[in-house]
């Protein structure tokens, strides 16, 4: 103990604590909590710490296990749509285009850093900030349990492609090309069949972490040891198990982990470098290019079929920075492409990015139906498979959230209801594996505007909807929904937290139901029966 104590410098736990305090002091101001990380992260720098190893271990520990849990969700087949690899490509070359001509606009003007900027210089600058941050991303759609959705689902598209690039650039950057060794990465795939093995053998708990530990970790060294970008292999390796029956399971299990890990890259990212006037006021013209970079996300989408409510919230996800332009910047100044101040101006722009991207991002459905005329002029006549219209008719009962408590209520409805009842599920591939099972599913987003402009206008036959979706603002928005499109029938939620069971009930639900309160209920219920009938052969009374 006393050299594990030895190890950590007296200066890390009063990082945590003050990043704590500052994540704390953000959420009560209704903000992630990772923007208060940004802002300790910059106010550690300006009074004159600086990272450590611990520090930046953690933060790569952190990436790390991001990017192996976007791989266990991630739907690989979606990466070969039009609406996610035409829209990345073209993105990136719009926005690279944009950039060099605003750059070199900034250096006519004589302005700041940007005064004399080359071509070379305009472009390699222009690429760095092309890229939207993964780690920002996701986790903001994690907060909205939205990462499963059609707009997640987008956006994680777009963000891994953009990782692909990220490596092909390290690559070359670096002047080398990946060992003839990768060959054999092409192994991990039929080799899945024994790691599906190992995950099954893991079963529930500490065994079932350290799989993951082990995966992700594992991955990434596997890719590193051949010349390629760790994190990539970290994702690859949670694609190659995403389809396995515990991989959800799996991502539930390093969620703490994660989250924890994250607050250090957080942290880094603020501690990157020290602004002057010069170099704040450069790193705020850039930010002024963030507007075109969403909008521009929007008009591919919505050209690509995409529905324009998914473009929205997709291009509010995305409308940000990314923490790789700190890696092409370290490269470009090691390699004497760019002068020292880029890094702390990239360093600024791509923190404030995410302070601005912030707060539009928790409020994308209020701008969306703030603007949706005007937005919906964009859409296509057309849609895209899976995307048309929604009938109700014959169903008398409707499940929101097809996990273990709706598919349960699901079964016991059934029959009394004649099969008259519908299951909703917002992930594809929970829906096909209720299908397989027989189950009446389809694919849907109750907390959606844009699912209930599919539903066609049968409501007087539906009697009872059950609100199972795990997070308790997915309910909330699909009462109020439901509330708005004329449904005065009973509404009934689930809960797993006692205090999410007040602010349900506010929202007009009629019937809340704690889960592990209910399940405490139901098992004493059924102890009963052993008091009313006992047994003959049971004894009366435990012998010590």
């Amino acid at each position: 103990m006393e050299d594990l104590l030895i190890a950590i410098d007296h200066r890390d736990p009063a990082w945590i604590a003050i990043a704590f305090a500052f994540g704390l002091l953000f959420k009560q101001l209704r903000l992630p909590p990772m923007v208060g990380f940004l802002v300790a992260g910059f106010i550690l720098h300006l009074i004159g710490i600086e990272g450590d190893s611990f520090l930046r271990a953690v933060a790569d520990l952190g990436v790390t296990l991001l990017l192996f849990t976007i791989g266990l969700k991630l739907r690989i087949g979606s990466l070969l749509k039009p609406e996610i690899w035409a829209s990345t490509s073209l993105h990136m070359l719009g926005s690279i285009i944009l950039t060099v001509i605003f750059l070199l606009s900034l250096g006519s003007l004589g302005l700041f850093a940007f005064d004399g900027i080359e071509f070379s210089t305009a472009v390699l600058i222009a690429f760095a900030l092309s890229f939207s941050s993964t780690v920002f991303a996701v986790k903001m759609l994690e907060d909205r349990a939205s990462l499963t959705s059609h707009f997640g689902q987008i956006a994680i598209g777009v963000l891994v492609l953009q990782d692909i690039v990220a490596v092909v650039f390290l690559a070359a950057s670096a002047g080398k090309v990946p060992s003839i060794w990768a060959l054999a990465l092409f192994g991990l795939i039929p080799g899945r069949f024994l790691l599906h093995k190992f995950l099954e053998w893991s079963g529930h708990k500490e065994l079932l972490t350290l799989f993951g530990f082990v995966l992700a970790l594992g991955g990434a060294f596997l890719f590193e040891l051949v010349g390629m970008k760790g994190d990539l292999g970290a994702l690859v390796v949670g694609v190659l198990i995403s389809n396995h029956s515990k991989a959800k399971e799996l991502a539930n299990t390093l969620l703490s982990f994660k989250e924890v890990f994250l607050v250090g890259f957080f942290l880094t990212i603020g501690l990157t470098g020290l602004p002057t006037w010069e170099t704040a006021i450069s790193a705020l013209l850039l930010l002024l290019l963030i507007p075109f970079k969403t909008v521009m996300f929007f008009r591919l989408f919505t050209l690509f079929r995409v529905r324009s409510r998914a473009s929205t919230l997709a291009s509010l996800s995305l409308g940000n920075y990314s923490e790789f332009g700190l890696i092409v910047a370290a490269i470009a100044i090691s390699s004497g492409w760019l002068s020292s101040q880029w890094l702390t101006i990239i360093a600024i722009t791509v923190s404030a990015s995410f302070v601005l991207a912030s707060p539009f991002s928790l409020m994308a459905d209020n701008i969306y139906q703030s603007y949706q005329k005007f937005l919906k002029r964009f859409e296509s006549a057309k849609r895209l498979s899976g995307d048309g219209d929604i009938g109700l008719h014959g169903h008398s009962i409707l499940v929101f959230g097809m996990g273990r408590i709706g598919s349960a209520v699901y079964d016991e409805m059934h029959d009394q209801v004649d099969g008259q009842i519908l299951g909703i599920d917002l992930d594809d591939r929970v829906v096909e594996r209720h299908i397989k099972k027989g189950r009446n599913v389809i694919t849907g987003d109750a907390s959606n505007p844009e699912f209930w402009s599919r539903v066609q206008h049968h409501e007087s036959d539906i009697h009872l909807i059950l609100l199972a979706m795990p997070n308790r603002e997915s309910n909330i928005r699909a009462a109020e929904q439901l509330r708005e499109h004329g449904y005065k029938g009973p509404l009934v939620a689930t809960a797993k937290y006692g205090d999410d069971v007040e602010k349900l009930l506010d929202a007009e639900i009629d019937e809340v139901y704690n889960i592990y309160e209910e399940a405490g209920t139901g098992t004493a219920k059924q102890m009963q029966k052993f008091l009313m009938f006992p047994r003959e052969d049971t004894p009366d009374q435990i012998k010590v």
